[in-house]
Parts: structure tokens; sequence; C-alpha cells
């Protein structure tokens, strides 16, 4: 049996492991102990002493293994449970001698384990890399910085290069139970782990960061559960900005509530109460209930006959658009104009309105690229959509896209799901959804194009044979369709 010290630091393993390869040892005849100053850099054959033969050049070139699991096992070299000694030379054994994609088999017991700790320490260095908070310690001469905490494992080495590389020009000190790390500018100092009563307490930095943490604090946002899971009550005794999370969460809905009162209201204050059609399409070119209206260029109302029975819902007004100031007059208005002809419904029957009434884009260069309105843009217009409805009462309400039946039927939907059903609405006992014309441009097959056309056509043909077959009777219903 061999018994090996346990190694130092990570270089101090990958010679080991060297060492024990060359020598073809088997992981089951490894032993690992603490280090001994009598043993110390050796490795102990029984009661005897044997000394590890220095590698020759060519054993170092001997074997590789793959970048991942040295990188992984860096990671779980600092574990601190005592197994991974013999899991890390059994790992490398078994990549060196039976499978060099060895981590690539996550079932195998080995591998399971190995990612485990991996993850485990990998999620405890990204905690202290986020939680660690210094306080300032004012020396004869100078200023330190102090931080103590407390890792699951005892990691310090491996994370001081991220607080070396960040806090490269303070002087700082990172104290941790098991071991403490100091910066002076020029090189890092090891010293021994300490209690967190050893540590300093309070100073000027702590109102910092608590007034930093109650700015950031969102009480729309709380999430006690994900927080507590992301920021573990157990690290809190170190941070001082945490003492404000009591208080903060006491006064949560009272801030919910002004932030609810201080946030843009919809449209409905803009829309006039019994107001006539042109009042109302007046009213909406001076409405700034939402953002969007600062950048575009005016108001896209509806339009078509206030006797349409059908009602088109797309989605916001595109570039040109924007710039005619009426809806569905750009490329995807003309792929409509042909898909409602070839379904044998007339245009100037039709009233064609949006979701969202202005153009919301990006700036690409000089060019304005659309920008999918966000639900909070289609329910600050809702209003609108609704005075229309009210004004037109349409038999039939065709959703042109999937923020159009947001607007329409409150609800979010996958299109795949819902394209060509007809199904009652708030607008219209006979509402669907289907194709935004605009989706079959963006198609780049040719023949996806056609196909998509063809289904637009057929869901607007069923839409309206269905209603030509249906129990709703309304006096102009020829007059919608004429030629059918």
């Amino acid at each position: 049996m061999i018994r090996c010290e346990m190694p130092q630091d990570f270089a101090d393993w990958r010679l080991q492991g060297r060492q024990l390869i060359h020598a073809r040892i088997r992981p089951e005849a490894v032993q690992w102990r603490e280090a001994s100053p009598q043993i110390a850099g050796r490795l102990a054959l029984d009661e005897g002493i044997w000394e590890a033969p220095p590698l020759p050049a060519e054993a170092l070139r001997a074997f590789s293994v793959p970048r991942d699991f040295v990188e992984k096992a860096e990671r779980v070299f600092y574990h601190r449970s005592e197994k991974k000694w013999s899991l890390l030379y059994r790992m490398l054994w078994r990549i060196v001698h039976e499978n060099h994609k060895l981590l690539d088999d996550r079932v195998d017991d080995d591998v399971s384990a190995f990612m485990d700790m991996e993850h485990q320490v990998r999620r405890d260095a990204h905690k202290m890399k986020a939680f660690v908070r210094f306080r300032k310690v004012q020396s004869q001469d100078h200023e330190e910085y102090v931080a103590w905490h407390e890792p699951d494992h005892p990691l310090l080495p491996y994370v001081v290069p991220f607080f070396k590389d960040r806090f490269s020009s303070m002087i700082w000190t990172i104290l941790t139970p098991d071991a403490s790390a100091r910066w002076d500018g020029e090189r890092v100092s090891w010293g021994r782990g300490c209690a967190q009563h050893e540590a300093p307490t309070a100073d000027s930095l702590e109102d910092l960061w608590s007034c930093y943490y109650t700015s950031i604090f969102n009480p729309a946002r709380v999430k006690l559960k994900a927080m507590r899971a992301e920021m573990p009550t157990r690290y809190w005794k170190s941070m001082p900005e945490t003492r404000e999370i009591a208080r903060l969460l006491a006064d949560s809905d009272r801030r919910v509530a002004e932030m609810i009162d201080r946030s843009p209201r919809d449209a409905s204050a803009f829309v006039p109460h019994n107001g006539s059609y042109d009042e109302l399409k007046t009213a909406a070119s001076r409405c700034t209930a939402c953002k969007l209206c600062e950048a575009a260029t005016q108001t896209v109302f509806g339009e078509g006959p206030l006797t349409a029975r059908i009602m088109i819902v797309g989605e916001q007004p595109g570039d040109q658009e924007d710039q005619a100031g009426r809806p569905f007059v750009g490329p995807a208005g003309e792929i409509l104009d042909q898909a409602l002809k070839a379904a044998g419904i007339q245009r100037e029957n039709v009233y064609l309105t949006n979701a969202v009434k202005h153009f919301k884009f990006t700036w690409q260069g000089k060019r304005r690229l659309h920008e999918k309105p966000a639900p909070r843009d289609v329910a600050a217009c809702k209003p609108w959509l609704l005075a229309e409805r009210h004004s037109i009462q349409p038999d039939l309400v065709i959703c042109l896209g999937l923020t159009a039946a947001l607007s329409v039927f409150g609800r979010s939907f996958r299109l795949k799901d819902v394209r060509g059903v007809v199904q009652p609405s708030s607008f219209a006992k006979l509402s669907m959804i289907t194709y935004h014309p605009a989706h079959i441009l963006r198609l780049p097959d040719p023949q996806q194009q056609a196909e998509a056309f063809r289904e637009l056509v057929h869901d607007l043909r069923q839409l309206v044979t269905l209603w030509q077959h249906s129990h709703v009777k309304l006096s102009s219903a020829q007059d919608s369709f004429p030629g059918q």
C-alpha cells in the first residue's frame, strides 16, 4: 500500500498524479493521509519511506488528459471532503488507462461524484466573489481593507486571483475560518484562519453598502424563496446590507403601491367618452400615455368603414405606416391585400387597425428596425382598440399575430396551437388568430412563404364561410363580402 501525502496545492497534486501514473500505481493501492513534516513531499510505502523518483522529461509527455478535466479537477481539489483525494486520482487513472472521454459518461458513479463536487465548489466560489464585504481599517500611514467570509469549502487560494485582479490597487486581507490571505499591492501572503469575532467590525463602508442595497431593492420583484436561494442567510452575518432586508420587506407593500401610483397610465385618460369616431381619432393623435409616442412620427389609427363586419387587428405600424399615418400600407400590407383578395374579401370593406398605435423601433445606423411591442405597450394602447371595437361593433375579428391576440384575448398563446381556430372573444363572437403578413415576409425559404400564405388565405376563407353559415344575422352582411 502506498501512503500518499495530501498535496498542499493543485500543482502538487498534478505532480503527485504524474508520479503515481508514471510508477503505474493503481488507485486502490494508494492511501491518502495528512501531510507530516517527516515525509513532506514524498510517498510512503508501508512503514518505510518511498522516495518518488524524479520524473524524466519523457514521463511528463507520456500522457495527457482533457483540459476540461484539469479545470474541473482544480475545483474538486478545493472540496472539503477528504474523499476527493481518492476520487481525483481514480478519475485520473481511468482517463489515462480506460477512457479518455470518461467525463462524458455522466451515469458513471465516479463521474457523478466528481461533477457534484465540482459544482459545489464552483457555486461556493461564486458566492464568495459576490458576498465578500471589505471593511476599511485605518493604519498609521495607510488604509487597509479587511473582509471575513465563511465559505463551505477551503477555497481561498482558488478565489484569491479574482480579488487580486479586481482590487489590485488596494491593500486587503480576506479572512476565513480555514486560512487568510493578504495582498499588499505586490504579492499575496498567507496566514492562519480565524473566527468572525477576530475580524474588524463596523466601519463607514457599511453605511455605503446599506445605502447601495436600499437603492437597488425593488419591492415589486420580491421573491423570498429565490432571494434566499441566491443569497443564503448564513452569509448575511458578514454582509452589512442584509440588516436592511427586514425593514425593506416590511415596507415593500407601501413602496409597491407608490410605484403603481407613479407608473405610466394606459390611454384611458385620453379616450373621449361618448365621442364620435372622428373625435376618437383626433384624441388618439394627441395620446402620450406611453413613451412610444416620443420616437414615432405620428399615431397610426385604424381605418375602414364604420359599418365593416370584419375588424382586422395587426401588431403595430411599421416604418412606412409610421410615415404615412395609415395601417398596412407597407410590404406587409401588400401581402395582406393579396391574401384578402385571394379569400374574396375586399379591403375597402374591412376595418384595419393595430394593437399598438405607435411604431416601436431601434436604430441601426440610419435604419429604423422593427422592435416587438412589450406587453405593457399593448396594455397601454388597449383602450384605443376597445374604443375602435365599440365604434365598429364587428362580427368577425381577425388577429394577425400573437401581439394582436394578446390585446384581443388578454392572454398569450402559442401560434401553432391556435392558428385558424375560430373562437369567441370579448371583441366578437367569431374571432380567430392567424399569421401576420410580416411573418410570411420574414420566412427565408420561398416555399415556406408560399405555404404560409396559402394557410393565411385558408384561415380567412374558413372564417368568412363559417360566418356566412352562422346564426349571426346582420343587415350589412352582403355589403361586407361582395362577390361571395
